[in-house]
């Protein structure tokens, strides 16, 4: 409802009025300046992936090394659909033979799929270090955009808000093996679209490209949309609060534009959404509401994040409990304070987001209140709501500060902005004294401004600096055995049965043999693996159910030494060799290698080495 584009017919790269703009406001044409920032971008998005760089073939997350390879496996899984012509919503590639709901799972449809050719040409492992730096890069870009075109008119305000946006250290600490939570280049459009809705004679046309960008931001990460959506509202309410005149001028139009958007979002993605919460292995919540109780710490806000230059990996352990969402640090945090004092009076979107501010960190604390890694006995916001609410059973509290981070990149832009000299933002000035009573802020004297600027650039500097984030940590991983890569395997795996590797592919244990279906493009089949599906009940758990063989298989690798084994063991392992639709059971180098060999052998018979590999082939056992 509140247009915040104003852009004035004085500054150095305008052209032309836009003809289709009631308003009449000129266009502004891409510049050098432009081209500058989103260069600076790539190459912050090159650094922060280097370690990944250095061997590509060998290297995932050192912090979150199997979600590192669950996304290697997701982009394998678009090549795959892309190839074969497959329903890209379900992959029955992975916890054979029930199969995974992709649309239930992180399964960023919306670039695994674009980037199939990539994938098929360099595999997943070159995929993934290109995206996630490219998603980084092109989040801060859409950000500057947003930022320059809409709201300030100092292209360097508006590059040190874009790269807050785009490498915030909550940002960069989800880039540690979660690509979906840094693909937000979306989200800067979808939220200028929300602002904008209304011009007059425009609500149809912006109304189809807002239900556009929300349908394909719905395949790239719903929770990411679910919060901006949230951060609108709040938004949009704030400006009534403070513009009813606007407000009852443009609800109309404003209103028109959603209702048209919501329809054309609805009618993109209506089938997925049904197939997300119907399909074949869908779900209802997760067991146990197992993300309720992760509220943000209040010591994270001022604290220097792990993956900055400004960090240290010792204090994550005191309470880096939860993801690190904020980690700010204390000088960034005394800069938005002194921003929103400063601009409080004479800026509307300062005042929306130190609103946006302070309502998310308080919904962030979660049901108990946390400081200094201590859980205190003071009920946070989340202890009055319902574990089974619709939606919120599925939140981490701690993520909606992800929110604060947009808002607080906001401040950065218009902080810079301000301290350039006055009149400088582009926030509309009110119609009328009604329409926003609140005095302007007096311009200050030449003397004044002659030290403000270097003091007010200093702080915003030296605040950002700290969080300038260093190259993710990244661990060295062998390749899939040659037997698996040179498709050795085919021989023994025909049309509908499973290569079952030992150990089975599980959220804890299975990082290697996960890799073994990512990067031979999942051409057979494998058992358990890494994903949310359904349990007996229908709630949604980690992985697939264990099996008595799989959970045995666990138990003796973390024992070092084989157990007793029984004939009801033997039994049961066929038994559940038979449920998988297995043909072969593979055991590749693993650093229990002799111990597993021994449990398999005592299990199926002795076994043959084949290649690089130990292989037991049991289709005389089950068929």
């Amino acid at each position: 409802m509140v247009d915040p584009s104003l852009n004035p017919t004085s500054a150095p790269d305008a052209v032309a009025p836009d003809a289709n703009d009631p308003h009449g406001r000129p266009r502004r044409r891409p510049g050098r300046a432009d081209v500058l920032a989103i260069g600076a971008y790539a190459l912050i998005g090159v650094l922060v992936c280097l370690n990944y760089w250095v061997d590509v073939q060998h290297r995932v997350s050192s912090h979150l090394p199997t979600d590192h390879s669950w996304f290697e496996w997701l982009f394998t899984h678009g090549a795959y659909s892309v190839r074969h012509l497959e329903n890209p919503l379900f992959s029955a590639r992975q916890n054979a033979p029930d199969g995974v709901n992709m649309m239930a799972n992180t399964s960023l449809l919306g670039m695994t799929i674009p980037l199939a050719p990539v994938t098929l040409l360099f595999g997943p492992q070159v995929t993934y270090a290109l995206y996630l730096g490219g998603a980084l890069a092109a989040t801060a870009a859409t950000s500057y955009w947003m930022l320059s075109r809409h709201l300030v008119r100092s292209r360097a305000g508006a590059f040190v808000g874009g790269a807050f946006l785009g490498f915030a250290p909550g940002i960069v600490h989800h880039a540690n093996g979660q690509p979906n939570f840094v693909s937000n280049f979306l989200l800067p459009v979808i939220v200028a679209r929300v602002l904008r809705a209304g011009r007059p004679g425009r609500w149809r046309r912006d109304g189809v490209v807002l239900g556009l960008l929300v349908a394909y931001q719905i395949f790239i990460n719903e929770e990411m949309l679910l919060l901006t959506a949230l951060a609108c509202l709040v938004a949009v309410v704030a400006y009534v609060v403070q513009r009813p005149g606007g407000a009852r001028a443009r609800a109309g139009g404003f209103l028109a534009t959603l209702g048209v958007g919501g329809g054309v979002a609805l009618l993109i993605t209506a089938y997925p959404i049904w197939y997300q919460f119907n399909g074949p292995q869908s779900y209802r919540g997760l067991q146990g509401g197992v993300f309720h109780n992760w509220g943000e710490d209040l010591m994270a806000f001022v604290t220097f994040a792990r993956d900055t230059v400004a960090g240290d990996e010792a204090v994550e352990k005191t309470i880096g409990l939860t993801e690190q969402n904020t980690w700010f640090g204390w000088p960034l945090v005394l800069v938005v304070l002194a921003a929103l004092v400063l601009l409080w009076r004479r800026s509307l979107a300062a005042r929306i987001a130190g609103v946006l501010v302070v309502v998310f960190t308080v919904a962030a604390i979660g049901p108990k209140v946390r400081f200094d890694g201590v859980e205190t006995t003071v009920d946070g916001p989340w202890a009055y709501i319902p574990d089974d609410l619709p939606l919120v059973e599925m939140m981490m509290p701690t993520r909606l500060t992800l929110v604060v981070t947009g808002a607080v990149g906001v401040l950065l832009a218009l902080a810079w902005d301000a301290v350039g000299g006055p009149g400088r933002s582009r926030v509309p000035a009110p119609r009328s004294a009604a329409d926003d009573p609140t005095p302007a802020a007096p311009a200050g004297t030449p003397g004044r401004r002659r030290w403000v600027r270097p003091v007010g650039y200093a702080a915003i500097t030296l605040a950002v600096l700290p969080l300038f984030p260093r190259p993710l940590p990244a661990q060295h991983i062998d390749l899939p055995p040659h037997f698996v890569t040179a498709g050795g395997w085919r021989p023994y795996v025909p049309a509908g049965r499973t290569l079952v590797p030992v150990p089975i592919p599980s959220n804890v244990h299975g990082l290697p043999t996960l890799r073994w279906s990512a990067l031979t493009g999942h051409e057979f089949p494998v058992p358990g693996g890494y994903f949310i599906g359904p349990n007996e009940l229908g709630q949604g758990v980690f992985g697939a159910p264990n099996r008595p063989t799989s959970t045995l298989i666990y138990a003796t690798m973390d024992a070092g030494t084989v157990p007793a084994l029984t004939e009801e063991n033997r039994r049961q392992a066929v038994a559940d060799l038979r449920f998988w639709k297995a043909s072969v059971v593979v055991l590749g180098a693993h650093p229990r290698e002799a111990v597993l060999r021994d449990l398999m052998t005592g299990l199926l018979g002795p076994a043959q080495r084949v290649d690089d590999v130990w292989l037991w082939d049991v289709r005389p056992l089950v068929d």
